[in-house]
């Protein structure tokens, strides 16, 4: 029993140094993946920015396409309006004429 007492803790630190150099070496790794990782990280960002001036003419151009497509609509829809207006506001007229005739 006595030799379990001293034994055991021997086996313990020798777990724990094991442990440690096994954290140490997958810290090691890790940094690497990370540098590897920050660099494409970077490739990709240059090439975005790259792409910027097109992504802003396409926002620009469809910013445009949708003004005119505003316009052109609204302006469809208030001819529409002015024929039904129109109309309505004839047969208004003469109803009240007949009506001030009639009184």
């Amino acid at each position: 029993m006595n030799e379990l007492y001293i034994s055991l803790p021997v086996v313990l630190y020798i777990l724990g140094i094991v442990l440690l150099i096994i954290l140490i070496m997958l810290g090691i790794r890790l940094l690497r993946v990370m540098n590897n990782i920050d660099s494409i990280v970077k490739n990709v960002d240059g090439k975005v920015r790259s792409l910027n001036g097109v992504f802003e003419l396409i926002d620009i151009t469809t910013d445009r396409l949708s003004f005119v497509a505003d316009k052109l609509i609204e302006a469809i829809s208030n001819f529409i309006l002015g024929l039904f207006k129109k109309k309505g506001s004839k047969k208004k007229k003469e109803i009240n004429e007949e009506e001030m005739e009639n009184e």
